[in-house]
Formats: C-alpha cells, sequence, structure tokens
C-alpha cells in the first residue's frame, strides 16, 4: 500500500514556534514522513521568517495558513473579507522582504473566534437574536462569496495554490442546496485547489469514528484531530490519544491519500511523530458501521430541513394542500350532506302553489 501524504498545522506563538524547532528531531521526522507544514501566522514576525527559512532550507514543504487578530475574527469568515484581502497583501511584502518559499496559501473557515468561544462554552444563547438576524441576509453571504473568490483568484495569479479548511457541515450545505448554515455561522463555500475537510474525532468521543466515516467520502482531503494544539477556544475537546490517531488515519486512508493532522505541536508533545514513521498503514480496520449509521441518519434528517428552508414554495404548497384536505375531512366533500344535513327532519305542510288553479264549486248558477 502507498503511504499517504501526511500535513500538519502548526499553530503557535513565535516563542513556542522557535522553541519546537529548536529540537532538531522535528525536521528530521518530517522530513522522514515527506511531510508538509501549514504554518499558522498568527504574526509577521522576524521569528516566524526565520522558522520558515529553516524548513525551506531542509527541503520540507511549507503552506502559508492566513491567520487574522482575533478581534478581527482570527479565522475568515463573512464579515472579514475585506481584512483578510489586507492581510494577504502584508503577507506577500512580508515574503519578499524576508525571501520566504511556499507551497500555497491556506484559508481557515470557521466562525468568528470570540462566538465559537461563547458556543463552546455553553454561553451561546446570548447569540441567538443575532444568529436568527443572519439568517434572513443572503446578500451579507453573497457579498462574501465574491470577495472571496476574487482573493482566491488573486493568490493563484501570485502563483499560489490556494487551500481551505472547512467544517464538514459545509458538505450538506451543498448537497440540501442551501447556505443556511453559511448565513448564521458566516462560514463561506469557496472553491479551492486542496480542500480539507475538518473531520475533528475529539470533538465526538462517542460517535467520533461514525461521524470520520460518514463524511469521509464528501472529502478531498481528511483533517484528523486534534493532538493538542498552541491556540485553543474555551471548551474546546481533551486531545487524541495514540491509539485514537492511529485509528482515524486507519479510516481516513480508506478514502483518501491526502491527510491533514491538527496538530504538529501536539503530536510533538505526545512524542508521535517517531510513531507514525513506523506505523503500519496496511493493518486491518474495521469500519464504524453503527455509528455511522446513526451519523448518516442524522445527516439526512439537517439536509431535510436545511433543503426546506432554502425550497420554501414545495412547503407551503404541501401545507395548503394539508389543509384543504382536512377541510374536505371536516366539512365534507362538495355535493355530499354532511352528518348534520342529513338528520331527518319533521315534515310539514308543504305551502299553498298559487300557480295551480283553485278548487270551483259544484253547480254555478244560471239562468233559466
Amino acid at each position: 500500500m502507498v503511504e499517504p501524504h501526511l500535513s500538519f498545522g502548526c499553530e503557535l506563538e513565535p516563542q513556542q514556534l522557535e522553541a519546537l524547532f529548536a529540537d532538531p528531531a522535528v525536521i528530521n521526522h518530517l522530513v522522514a514522513l515527506q511531510a508538509t507544514v501549514c504554518l499558522g501566522l498568527l504574526d509577521l514576525s522576524p521569528e516566524r521568517a526565520a522558522v520558515v527559512r529553516q524548513l525551506n532550507k531542509a527541503g520540507v514543504a511549507v503552506v502559508a495558513w492566513l491567520l487574522l487578530p482575533k478581534e478581527q475574527g482570527y479565522w475568515f469568515n463573512a464579515d472579514n473579507a475585506p481584512q483578510a484581502a489586507a492581510f494577504y497583501a502584508d503577507f506577500q511584502a512580508w515574503t519578499a522582504r524576508h525571501g520566504l518559499r511556499w507551497q500555497g496559501v491556506g484559508m481557515d473557515i470557521e466562525p468568528d473566534f470570540h462566538e465559537l468561544q461563547q458556543l463552546l462554552s455553553g454561553r451561546g444563547w446570548g447569540l441567538l437574536p443575532r444568529l436568527m438576524r443572519r439568517a434572513f441576509d443572503g446578500e451579507r453571504i453573497r457579498r462574501a462569496q465574491a470577495a472571496y473568490r476574487a482573493l482566491a483568484d488573486h493568490m493563484r495569479a501570485d502563483g499560489y495554490q490556494v487551500e481551505t479548511y472547512q467544517l464538514p457541515l459545509i458538505a450538506d450545505e451543498r448537497k440540501a442546496g442551501s447556505e443556511v448554515l453559511q448565513r448564521i455561522l458566516g462560514l463561506v463555500d469557496i472553491p479551492a485547489d486542496r480542500e480539507v475537510l475538518m473531520l475533528y474525532t475529539s470533538f465526538l468521543r462517542s460517535l467520533g469514528p461514525g461521524f470520520l466515516w460518514s463524511y469521509a467520502p464528501d472529502a478531498q482531503s481528511i483533517g484528523i484531530g486534534i493532538t493538542g494544539s498552541g491556540v485553543e477556544p474555551e471548551g474546546s475537546a481533551s486531545p487524541l490519544t495514540w491509539d485514537e490517531l492511529a485509528r482515524d488515519l486507519r479510516l481516513a486512508r480508506q478514502w483518501t491519500d491526502d491527510l491533514f493532522v491538527y496538530s504538529l505541536e501536539g503530536c510533538v508533545r505526545q512524542a508521535f511523530l517517531g510513531r507514525l514513521t513506523a506505523l503500519d498503514w496496511a493493518q486491518p480496520i474495521s469500519p464504524p458501521l453503527g455509528t455511522a449509521r446513526q451519523m448518516n441518519a442524522f445527516r439526512r434528517a439537517l439536509r431535510a430541513v436545511l433543503w426546506l428552508i432554502a425550497h420554501p414554495r414545495p412547503l407551503v404548497v404541501g401545507l395548503v394542500i394539508v389543509i384543504w384536505l382536512l377541510a374536505r375531512h371536516i366539512f365534507g366533500k362538495p355535493g355530499v350532506k354532511s352528518r348534520t344535513q342529513a338528520v331527518a327532519r319533521p315534515r310539514t305542510k308543504p305551502p299553498l302553489r298559487t300557480d295551480q288553479p283553485q278548487d270551483q264549486p259544484l253547480h254555478s248558477s244560471s239562468d233559466d
């Protein structure tokens, strides 16, 4: 079996990043795995540029994972396209200034950082009015799509491969022909040269393998995680163990050769890199069919709801038909007497008809 291509997301502040790559074993493992590093650009500092040059020199491919300040949403979403374009311009200037080489540019499409933090921590009720208002704002999503597609075209014109990192719900939206979740959560569907669906089983421990197996057929590249992260919203799940990571990698390998692991620093912290170089990819693994069926049932119901919301006319027509049928059942069919009409009524003497001739006397008098 041909081994898959691995890429690792790395999302660290400058000092932590320098410390991570100060250990030569990290780069040696990356070279042995022929892996790519998707480096989160939390800043455009000289320290980060030095790490990129270190990876360039070692022959490790690097993707520039563009990120914004947390007050601007951190990840890219429907409300920060202008800031994303401005950051890309700054990135290009920084790249030229430090002579950096990139395999591609990545855009992480997720909800606003602070909103997601509220949702994960169970304090999301205060967001409901805002989220509901967004559900009816289609123009906002169309503007964002146009802006991000123009940005992606600009990146390609600059010679970069464009990557996106998407939540798996985007696959259900596409199948339903809907944009409801995009409106509510601020997601943006952007055509990419490589799209990673983030199928992180650490957030769904009991259904995790079935969740991965259900969405895997819709993925070009499968994101596995989390193994631990340098930047985590409040309420994030606990990291995967080695057995869980190996299981997820083998399951994902049944569907694609392109696997993304989040995160590199988590793998280093748990000493996974060396074990990955020796991983037996041919070891048999049983598909999680039971939990996958549960996830498939949930997804079918979700897509049905999304389709109905996106296509209200059939729903309205159906409701009219149901109301009409109920009315026929309650009030009776036209031309057929209802039960109350069919009750016998007492007979009454018919009224005298004025159009009939009146009774004449038996004898009439006449002159003799």
